[in-house]
């Protein structure tokens, strides 16, 4: 794979762990506050992630996460340990 697709692919999966944001509903099965994001904050974040500005983010800093706020919060959280 080349690196460029390698950089694609990145992109795809912080997107795909971005979209599983964290639901009021699933509290009960994941012990996870749910939040809310409005949908301008979405498109906005998935522009964002399609740019390459979160590039630099680990991947694992995208799961189950409210807006890009609480990404950077958790990713600065991983960052600690």
């Amino acid at each position: 794979m080349s690196e460029d697709d390698r950089v694609l692919v990145g992109r795809a999966r912080r997107i795909q762990r971005f979209l599983s944001q964290n639901t009021f509903v699933a509290k009960v099965f994941t012990g996870i506050d749910g939040s809310f994001v409005p949908l301008s904050e979405t498109i906005a974040a998935f522009e964002a992630l399609a740019d390459g500005k979160y590039d630099h983010v680990p991947e694992q800093a995208f799961f189950m996460c409210g807006g890009l706020d609480d990404v950077e919060r958790k990713a600065a959280e991983l960052a600690k340990n």
